[in-house]
């Protein structure tokens, strides 16, 4: 599926929930498109003295409920019609998990894993510097992504603070989240992503009496959330048995270690090269028989023929948008519950507002408060949406989006339209 698709998979949700919760038209048409859509080109000298001229992309769709919110993806695909699909999401996940923010979504089309750091940084510097005042701490707060960290996050932040008045810098350290604990970022937001995504599916198994000790996992992606979610699902119990990325795919009954593997991805860049286990196909790898599946690398990885190939009994989406229609079509028929993306990778978004909160306080808190507030937040809107599900008698899907819907309604009807 292209970038288009994708979005059109994305809308075509928006309008299934929207039909369920009977959202006024006039409502349904300001959400079905962004608010604003900016487009920068800017030029970086390269480390051989020569100057490229990149392409980068800032979607603000909806900002009702609170400041724009969402992640900076660095990739080669990054494209218009990708960018506003996962700020739309931004927007329902945000009303989903209560969080005063609105949704956003940004990105530089380029592969980083052909640039030096040098040039990465200057390339990050240039684009918020390009980006100015369409971000700030109390109107856009840009967070990682895909192909971004919290070194590009503290570049960010750090070329924004120096763009400001003398007198306001030090204000300006919530422009972003997802930042370094040293350069202001909170404790636990690393994990924040992948936790989230085991605290979804430790509560599914709790409904459904299924003993997570001695159980299986796949995971598609091995970042920072495929990650953080295999390393937290192993102290459960949960052995990860096979693992992929963009560079290939790797099974091992025995299963892997996962804190070794992802050190190994922290050194080299991919699971290339990683030892244990054995090499397999991308078609393999969704023939895998195991208990959970974790997408958790892009949008658009489950269609037919892999809905038709999974072994599993739960998929928890990391990743967002993973998921085709037509995928999920036949995955719901098969039995197969997937919880969805705006829920189960929410923790991120979630420990970001805690740590735009502390800086806004000028704050530091304990990792055992940031766990257990993102632990009672994962746990209530899993009820929530699992409740509305039965209710409604909808997929767990179109209830997350939903309830999104139901809250962004509430604020159009009490709020009106100005003028």
């Amino acid at each position: 599926m292209d970038k288009q698709e994708f979005l059109r998979a994305v809308q075509s949700y928006f309008e299934r929930a929207a039909d369920a919760v009977e959202l006024p038209d006039h409502v349904r048409t300001i959400l079905s498109q962004p608010k604003n859509e900016l487009i920068v080109h800017f030029p970086v000298v390269m480390d051989d003295g020569k100057v490229r001229l990149f392409k980068g992309y800032r979607i603000q769709h909806n900002n009702l409920l609170g400041p724009y919110k969402g992640g900076l993806r660095y990739h080669e695909t990054v494209s218009l019609d990708d960018v506003k699909a996962l700020a739309a999401l931004m927007t329902w996940k945000c009303a989903l998990m209560d969080i005063p923010f609105g949704g956003a979504k940004g990105g530089i089309k380029f592969n980083p894993r052909v640039h030096s750091e040098g040039e990465i940084r200057r390339i990050t510097r240039r684009f918020t510097h390009a980006l100015g005042s369409n971000i700030g701490p109390e109107y856009d707060i840009p967070a990682p992504d895909v192909g971004t960290s919290s070194r590009e996050m503290v570049w960010m932040m750090d070329t924004y603070m120096n763009t400001v008045g003398h007198v306001e810098k030090n204000a300006m350290m919530r422009v972003v989240t997802g930042k370094t604990v040293t350069c202001g970022g909170s404790r636990g937001r690393d994990k924040a992503t992948g936790q989230g995504v085991v605290h979804c599916i430790v509560e599914w198994a709790r409904d459904h009496r299924f003993d997570l000790e001695g159980k299986t996992v796949i995971i598609q992606g091995f970042g920072n959330v495929g990650s953080h979610t295999a390393m937290i699902l192993s102290r459960l119990g949960v052995s990860l048995i096979a693992v992929g990325d963009h560079t290939g795919y790797r099974y091992n009954e025995e299963g892997f270690n996962p804190h070794k593997l992802a050190e190994h991805v922290r050194q080299h860049g991919s699971i290339a090269g990683y030892e244990a286990g054995e090499e397999i196909t991308r078609e393999q790898f969704f023939q895998v028989k195991a208990d959970i599946f974790v997408p958790a690398a892009l949008e658009n990885q489950i269609g037919v023929a892999e809905a038709q190939a999974l072994r599993v009994r739960l998929i928890a989406e990391g990743a967002n948008g993973p998921t085709t229609p037509e995928g999920e079509r036949i995955l719901l028929e098969r039995g197969i519950t997937i919880l969805p993306d705006i829920l189960a990778n929410a923790g991120g978004v979630t420990v970001s507002y805690y740590e735009w909160v502390q800086n806004k306080r000028s704050e530091q808190w304990e990792l055992e408060e940031v766990d257990a507030r993102l632990e009672a937040a994962m746990k209530r809107n899993y009820r929530r949406v699992m409740d509305f599900a039965r209710d409604r008698r909808v997929d767990p899907r179109v209830a997350a989006y939903g309830l999104a819907l139901e809250r962004l309604k509430t604020a159009y009807a009490e709020r009106g339209i100005f003028p």
